[in-house]
């Protein structure tokens, strides 16, 4: 199976940035549409973002529309979620994940990565 692995989280204050990355173990990420993913304490799982294999589709979850952009860089088998003005509220462990098309649902998703934790304090 196709190993993803996310990269970049950590502690930031709220109002800050902050960019995570996520690779594709065998360079294939270019063939995949890739979404990212949270999970807060208490919630269910929620769709951040998502991104066609290509770049020409992209979605976003209303609760980050105008803070964050998901972007792709096929070349370099990387996929990006870069986080502005973040809010505690965006404090989770965020996956990145693999699919042969974007998809509604985020558990029709193929593959996904480990998680990294992003904690936003006030």
């Amino acid at each position: 199976q196709v190993q993803l692995v996310e990269i970049g989280g950590g502690l930031v204050q709220s109002g800050d940035s902050l960019t995570l990355s996520c690779a594709a173990s065998d360079g294939s990420l270019s063939s995949y549409a890739m979404g990212w993913f949270r999970d807060a304490p208490g919630k269910e799982r929620e769709s951040v973002a998502d991104i066609s294999a290509n770049g020409d589709k992209i979605y976003y979850g209303d609760s980050v529309k105008g803070r964050f952009t998901i972007s792709r860089d096929n070349a370099k088998n990387m996929v990006y979620l870069q986080m502005n003005s973040l809010k505690a509220e965006d404090t989770a462990v965020y996956y990145c994940a693999a699919g042969h098309r974007i998809y509604y649902y985020w558990q029709e998703y193929e593959y996904w990565g480990q998680g990294t934790q992003v904690t936003v304090s006030t």
